[in-house]
């Protein structure tokens, strides 16, 4: 039996795509085994959102060849779509795969195996208009699943190069969805999470009208959900029916991941964000007050070129009023091939490193104050893991993290009182 070792950089959508290209292998009767262990093949998929994901991948491609140099090492995702001669330059590397390629990736480097011959299987993703899909097999069981419903991205941000690595909108057939959704239930997943590279777009590129919500209500749909929960969307994307469902059904998780990027009109018009700060607060208000619950979680990149000192200041005394619970906070990333890249007044690293500083300290007091509201409340917690310590902990549907050491099982999703802030979340007993 042949053994493949996987690795992956990146976002969700690349972790998810990982899991159904060892399924591939899995159908063929190959062994999975550890990135660390010898392997006859390695699979990179790689990142490239940064300059730091493509340096990454290029170390791990090394240490693949490093571990076994007979091996096939083959190159997949982001970075092997948009740069392919680079990374055909280091020695050792047997295949390259681009990101609408991979349903044929066992056959591409079994070929380079056989053949002893370098292959490279990298299409132009803008003219592709198929959702690549692949179906799930041989799934390990947990408690949440990320499912791919979407690919593709046409907001061309002035600081994002992923446009150019995924290509046009595409989503996946709501019977698609039905059947994967189906099939993660039966392997004892609890908690489906919905995601894509453009998320609420889902439907656009569809000829029969589907929506988001849509494919939402598809999931629920299925026997044995006990919760499905969104990956990132654009907030201009919260359409009515969406809301509705939220505010409606108990299994439909009450957080909302809506990126923000900046706090000023300026800036959000130089990274070609198509709302202002005014359209956010607005939105925010109006979801809050439809799900009074829900938590919001949100995205700042700090340091864009020509952001200010007071266009900071002003964003952060902005953000404060916002009824969020947590900042994900990044410096701006400068990458070849963007807009951005070539914007004057490019922000100095140690000021972009103190703007990132700042921006977690606030997502931390925000987080303790949307916690707060929840003390001494009865919430429903889905429990992942147990440390070694004996503490468990889980997510509750509104996305706090919540930790106990009561007797719990793993996966079920438990009725648990909120008894004090603890870490980044919660401490809960049970009820009885």
């Amino acid at each position: 039996m042949s053994k493949v070792a996987f690795t992956t950089l990146g976002c969700k959508v690349n972790q998810f795509e990982t899991e159904t290209m060892m399924g591939l292998f899995r159908k063929k009767d190959y062994e999975i085994v550890d990135f660390t262990e010898m392997a006859d093949f390695y699979i990179i998929n790689t990142c490239s959102v940064t300059h730091l994901g493509e340096r990454k991948s290029r170390q791990l491609i090394r240490r693949a060849i490093h571990l076994n140099e007979k091996a096939v090492v083959a190159v997949t995702g982001c970075y092997a779509q948009l740069e392919p001669e680079q990374i055909e330059n280091i020695e050792g590397v047997k295949a390259i795969i681009g990101t609408n390629e991979r349903k044929n990736i066992v056959e591409i480097v079994e070929r380079a195996a056989q053949k002893h011959e370098f292959v490279t299987s990298v299409k132009n993703v803008m003219q592709d208009h198929d959702f690549e899909d692949i179906p799930m097999f041989g799934m390990q069981s947990r408690t949440r699943a990320f499912l791919k419903i979407q690919d593709g991205c046409t907001n061309f941000c002035s600081y994002c190069i992923i446009p150019y690595a995924r290509g046009p909108l595409r989503s996946r057939p709501i019977e698609s969805i039905k059947k994967e959704t189906q099939k993660l239930i039966n392997n004892g997943f609890h908690e489906i999470v919905l995601g894509g590279i453009h998320l609420g777009s889902y439907g656009r590129d569809m000829k029969d009208g589907s929506s988001l919500s849509d494919a939402v209500r598809a999931v629920l749909s299925i026997d044995g959900v006990k919760r499905v929960r969104l990956g990132s969307i654009e907030s201009i994307e919260v359409s009515e029916p969406l809301l509705e469902l939220l505010a409606g059904n108990d299994n439909f998780a009450h957080h909302l991941h809506l990126p923000l990027q900046a706090g000023n009109d300026v800036i959000l018009k130089r990274m070609n964000r198509h709302y202002t700060v005014k359209d956010y607060a607005e939105l925010l208000n109006k979801i809050v007050n439809k799900v009074p619950d829900i938590a919001v979680s949100t995205d700042v990149i700090a340091g864009f070129p020509g952001e200010t000192d007071e266009q900071f200041i002003n964003s952060i005394e902005y953000i404060k009023t916002l009824p969020i619970c947590r900042i994900h906070a990044f410096p701006y990333s400068k990458r070849r091939g963007t807009p951005a890249a070539d914007m004057p007044q490019q922000v100095d690293d140690a000021v972009k490193r103190q703007r990132v500083h700042i921006l977690q300290a606030l997502s931390d007091e925000k987080s303790r104050q949307y916690c707060s509201r929840f003390l001494g409340k009865t919430l429903s917690v889905l429990f992942e893991k147990t440390m070694e310590d004996g503490t468990a902990d889980g997510h509750t549907s509104n996305y706090i993290k919540v930790y106990t050491r009561e007797k719990i099982d793993r996966g079920n999703i438990q009725s648990m009182k909120m008894t004090k802030l603890y870490k980044d979340g919660l401490w809960a007993e049970n009820l009885f």
